[in-house]
């Protein structure tokens, strides 16, 4: 049973279009938060495309691929999850659902060791910053700048992640209401989009991070 019409809108179509159309306005102006970060590391590749390499070589290759594989599997049961909603299956959509945001959690906690590991590693910019290869100290002009992109860039994903992975809770507690009491169908596609947008960004970012400079090694 799908939610009524709200009055402000004429038909059913109009309203769903609305809904998917302000989810995608709103994933747009997203960007605009890793835009800027995106073009300063545009030009940390052209003017230090030495340092960029290095710098990518001391990033742990192993946690970042087991993180891409969780997110890739995570968006798969968001896709199944957004179907059950659409075929009826509330209690199926919700325990997918908390699949998804359990991943969500799984991806967050490893990255959580690999931050451990990098601060340990006195990777992290500024005045204790002392990358190391080989015993000996690798401190080439642009590595600092590398890692505060890398910084800022993994944490803002992890925000936005934690954004969708409390979304996704939110949704599978509220589908346990049938409609139009609970979240209608509609409400778990657009936050499939917002899922999908989250890892399409870390998919975009696991190469520039971690393979540019393991792409000729």
């Amino acid at each position: 049973m799908n939610a009524p019409v709200a009055e402000q809108f004429t038909s059913r179509e109009q309203q769903e279009f609305a809904r998917s159309f302000g989810m995608w306005v709103f994933i747009a102006s997203e960007l605009l938060f890793f835009g800027p970060l995106l073009f300063g590391y545009l030009y940390l590749r052209v003017h230090y495309p030495q340092a960029c390499a290095a710098a990518s070589r001391h990033t742990d290759f192993l946690l970042g691929t087991l993180n891409t594989a969780v997110l890739l599997t995570s968006s798969f049961l968001m896709a199944l999850a957004a179907h059950a909603a659409q075929g009826g299956r509330r209690p199926q959509a919700a325990r997918l659902l908390v699949a998804v945001a359990a991943l969500g959690i799984a991806f967050l906690v490893i990255k959580g060791f690999e931050y451990r590991s990098e601060l340990q590693e006195h990777l992290f910019p500024g005045v204790g910053f002392r990358p190391e290869h080989g015993g000996q100290r690798q401190d080439m002009p642009g590595m600092a700048l590398f890692f505060l992109l890398y910084f800022a860039l993994t944490g803002l994903h992890a925000v936005h992640l934690s954004i969708g992975i409390a979304a996704c809770l939110t949704l599978a507690y509220m589908l346990r209401h049938p409609a139009p009491a609970g979240p209608s169908d509609e409400a778990v596609e657009l936050a499939g989009l917002y899922w999908h947008f989250v890892d399409l960004v870390w998919i975009f970012l696991y190469p520039l991070l971690y393979l540019v400079g393991r792409a000729g090694s």
